[in-house]
């Protein structure tokens, strides 16, 4: 299998493309000269001399594993990288988020072949607090058949790279073979029997004329999903009490279904000279995505089922009755034809009157949701993905004195998710609503163009030419929301502003669980930005090499920013190095983040809310950015966030074992995030009281915004698409964080006497703290410090004997702590550690034909169980970082020719 490498300290690293050949990473037993292009803008510099963290995966060690999902094969190599499974999480079940070192995933930069990878169309609303708000790639559109290495810089590069590259880079170096062909089939299945995977792939290498390559990698994916639930209490108690429609499992909680998962890539490259090449790759991907929301109970869910305090006798509307359930009066020209509600008196009070549900049923102007779900109803929601991008360029050698280096390259990516969400209904349309929507879409575009010269200049003092590397980048995107149906949307006859006939019917607009967008939210947003770098590196001496790097970048929507790092390497000795580095960055908000609006439903106590999300600029964020100074809070604000990154590493040799260890810490100040959540029908409130307008204790927020405007104080017209919410975040500078860690890595060969054998150990400790907090509630910071484990490690042994292949590897996750259901402390858990093995057995049937069994977690262990599984039945802490499915065992076949 291959060799990883973490190579300590810092780089100034280079903007763009690498020129710099490529060579797949190395065995275990191979000397530490693996040539790298990330980390060095010097064509041939290796892993051992560039003074940078960087861990070099073959694409062989991602592809030999079980999983399908390429995020979650990064993560079982290297241990500062988190993913997990995102049930009922809104957009972000679709992209599932990553962490690179503990912070968001737009954090991190991605690359492709050293060229930026687009953002995904899917911003993160609900994502386990650390990547709530989040627009990152989707690195899912990628096989691994198609890698050729996975270069991982786990420092800061923003001087080089620009936006983003505060955790790191990801580089995802692209195959090039010229001849042969892979076809791979797979199939694994969890132990519980659900959860089935099944995978082809294939790739093709090809020559291209005499001096050029077209490698080209198909695969198509089918997962389905799993459940890993209790039944709900409060189901369990509807069924008890007699309510036979309710399902046996209320809500499901695992991975979502993910349907005809398509992926292609094709890279090439032809070179017309002995220095010159022509280039482009790019790639096409699809997929669909569902999974579950939350369970409507039948009793007690707002604006479908929820109903005022009644007459126990009469369902009259009576402050002292019972609860009941919502009836709506469809008659639309008499007042009182139908009860406010049924009153819940049967079952304990859990059911409603037979008699009085009877009668309403019977009655053709009178309608509650009971009629169309008795047992209350569970949405499923989900999209339809694709992503498609392509790059070309050109890049060579100029005979100019010691030779110009020159790289000129086009990049276009664009990303959409389309929406969709059924088994749930638009309240406000009665017994006329669908119960399948279209609620809209995203999409996200984007055009990079690059160029980058290099320049080699002799100093005679030095012990090598003082490499000079400048650049210039234009970078475009745009973030589009596209409207949904106008069911998905629409406020129905019976949720009727307080002017028509009947008042106060109390029913929720929009498809329940994710309303529709409207066409006035609608739109697209636009940002650009314009770059120039400089960087600078030589061999001072034999034993001493320095870095420098400057970046100035300009933001239409931001204005600009300058950032720089130093960074440099001394040897001891030949086997024992020492690097370190100091540098600053910047993270900018994505036109999404400045522009989007949304809403999604949440857990609040007992009860769903419906949050939603604005920008500062709507006429709803600047109302509450008003209330909040007035009430002597500070205006918020959405910017470019800035960091400090230093590390300090060693990297030595004991004998044949190889030995790296890193201390980092980076500090972001201002940090891009959702905002807690703002009270805005309290605001109204206060809003009117102060200015003198009357309005009812029951009021909705469409009462009082019309109500302000009939006074003069505001213009309902400035809040459109903000009627119906009670609370709503927004994206905003809100507080700083301070990240400090260490990573160690160890590899070496082992001598048994026979065949071959190699052992790793990875290991990532990492601790983060929140300072100057501005609206996080303590739930939210918890999350931030203490959602990921601060410990996780791996060993693994690999032996190759003859025919035969074997893979063990051990993992280890420290405790961890989850805000369940981001409750803010109501339902905390703290989990504790947890081991889980991965094993693999592989048998080479012929020169061309292998096959392979295996299992990861084969112990089938489980995080810690819930100790709050009854309120929305989860058995298990749903962001336990190795996931919450259990064992997974597969089989694959691969043909090789």
């Amino acid at each position: 299998m291959s060799k990883r490498f973490l190579l300590m300290g810092a780089s100034a690293l280079m903007m763009g493309t690498f020129s710099a050949p490529i060579v797949m990473a190395q065995d275990a037993g191979a000397s530490d000269d693996t040539i790298v292009v990330t980390g060095s803008r010097r064509s041939a510099r290796s892993a051992a001399d560039a003074p940078v963290p960087i861990d070099v995966i073959s694409g062989t060690e991602l592809f030999n594993q079980g999983d399908g999902d390429l995020s979650n094969l990064i993560r079982n190599s290297v241990p500062s990288y988190n993913v997990n499974t995102q049930p009922i999480s809104d957009a972000a079940t679709l992209v599932r988020p990553a962490n690179l070192r503990g912070l968001s995933p737009d954090q991190t930069l991605v690359l492709v072949n050293s060229k930026r990878l687009h953002r995904a169309a899917v911003i993160a609303f609900l994502g386990g607090g650390i990547s709530d708000g989040s627009q990152g790639p989707d690195i899912s559109t990628i096989p691994a058949l198609a890698l050729k290495q996975v270069e991982i810089l786990r420092d800061g590069a923003s001087s080089q790279y620009g936006s983003d590259a505060i955790a790191g880079v990801i580089n995802f170096i692209l195959r090039d073979d010229t001849d042969g062909a892979t076809v791979d089939v797979r199939y694994g299945s969890t132990y519980e029997g659900d959860g089935d995977q099944i995978t082809v792939a294939a790739n093709v290498g090809l020559p291209l004329g005499d001096t050029g390559f077209v490698n080209i990698t198909g695969e198509w994916r089918n997962v389905d999903e799993t459940s890993r639930s209790v039944q709900r209490d409060d189901a369990a108690a509807l069924i008890a009490a007699g309510n036979t429609a309710v399902a046996a499992i209320a809500q499901s909680w695992g991975q979502p279904q993910v349907d005809d998962d398509i992926k292609i890539i094709v890279n090439s490259g032809v070179n017309f000279s002995d220095t010159g090449q022509i280039y482009a790759f790019g790639n096409y991907a699809s997929r669909r995505v569902e999974g579950g929301f939350f369970f409507r109970n039948p009793t007690n869910r707002g604006g479908v089922f929820a109903g005022p305090l009644v007459n126990p006798l009469t369902g009259a509307p009576d402050p002292n009755g019972v609860p009941s359930v919502l009836v709506g009066d469809l008659s639309g020209d008499t007042i009182g034809d139908c009860p406010a509600g049924i009153p819940l008196t049967a079952g304990g009070g859990l059911l409603p009157d037979p008699g009085l549900l009877a009668s309403t049923n019977a009655d053709p102007n009178c309608f509650s949701f009971l009629e169309l779900f008795p047992g209350g109803f569970t949405p499923r929601f989900g999209g339809e993905l694709q992503d498609r991008s392509i790059a070309v360029g050109i890049k060579g050698e100029l005979e100019l004195g010691e030779g110009l280096s020159y790289d000129l390259s086009y990049r276009y990516g664009r990303n959409d998710a389309d929406f969709f969400i059924f088994n749930t209904v638009n309240a406000s349309l009665g017994p006329n609503t669908p119960t399948s929507f279209n609620p809209g879409g995203y999409s996200q575009e984007e055009n990079v163009i690059n160029l980058d010269l290099g320049y080699g200049v002799p100093v005679a003092s030095f012990a090598s030419d003082l490499h000079i590397a400048g650049g210039f980048e234009f970078r475009s995107e745009s973030f589009t929301i596209r409207s949904g149906d106008a069911a998905s949307f629409t406020l129905g006859p019976l949720s009727a502003p307080s002017t028509a006939f009947p008042t106060g019917q109390g029913f929720a607009s929009s498809s329940n669980g994710f309303g529709g967008f409207t066409p006035g939210t609608a739109g697209t947003s636009s940002q650009s930005n314009i770059a120039f770098y400089l960087d600078a590196e030589a061999d001072v001496t034999e034993q001493l090499v320095l870095q420098a790097a400057v970046r100035f970048e300009d933001y239409t929507a931001f204005g600009s920013t300058t950032n720089y790092k130093i960074a440099g390497l001394y040897a001891l000795t030949d086997d024992f190095k020492i690097r370190g580095s100091y540098s600053t960055g910047f993270h900018a908000p994505t036109a999404g983040q400045a522009n989007v609006t949304n809403v999604s439903t949440v857990f609040a106590g007992t009860q769903l809310i419906d949050r939603g999300t604005v920008p500062l600029t709507s006429g709803a964020g600047q109302f509450i950015s008003d209330f909040i100074v007035s009430e002597g809070g500070v205006r918020p604000t959405l910017g470019v966030e800035t960091a400090d990154s230093f590390t300090f590493g060693t990297a030595f040799n004991i004998g044949s074992a190889s030995v790296t260890l890193d201390f980092f810490n980076i500090s972001v100040n201002d940090r891009i995030a959702l905002s807690g959540s703002q009270d805005f029908i309290g605001a109204l409130r206060t809003t009117a009281t102060n200015n003198g307008v009357a309005f009812g204790a029951n009021d909705s927020t469409s009462q009082l915004l019309n109500a302000l405007d009939a006074a003069g104080v505001l213009s309902v017209a400035d809040f459109a698409g903000s009627e119906d919410l009670t609370e709503f975040t927004f994206f905003n500078n809100d507080f700083d964080t301070r990240t400090r860690g260490i990573d160690i890595v160890i590899n070496t060969p082992l001598n048994f006497g026979v065949g071959s054998t190699s052992a790793t150990l990875v290991a990532n400790y990492t601790d983060t703290e929140v300072q100057n907090n501005g609206s996080l509630g303590a739930g939210r910071i918890r999350q931030l410090e203490d959602n990921l484990p601060a410990t996780r490690g791996s060993l693994t042994i690999n032996h190759d004997q003859g025919q035969w292949s074997g893979l063990i590897r051990a993992n280890y996750f420290g405790g961890f702590f989850e805000d369940h259901l981001d409750s803010n402390l109501a339902f905390p858990i703290e989990a504790g550690a947890e081991f889980t093995f991965d094993v693999q057995v592989g048998f080479d049937i012929t020169d061309n034909f292998r096959v392979a069994v295996g299992a990861d977690n084969f112990l089938n262990n489980f995080p810690d169980e819930n100790p709050f599984s009854g309120v929305v039945g989860s058995r298990f802490p749903v962001t336990s970082p190795f996931g919450i499915a259990g064992g997974f065992y597969y089989l694959r076949l691969t043909a090789t020719l």
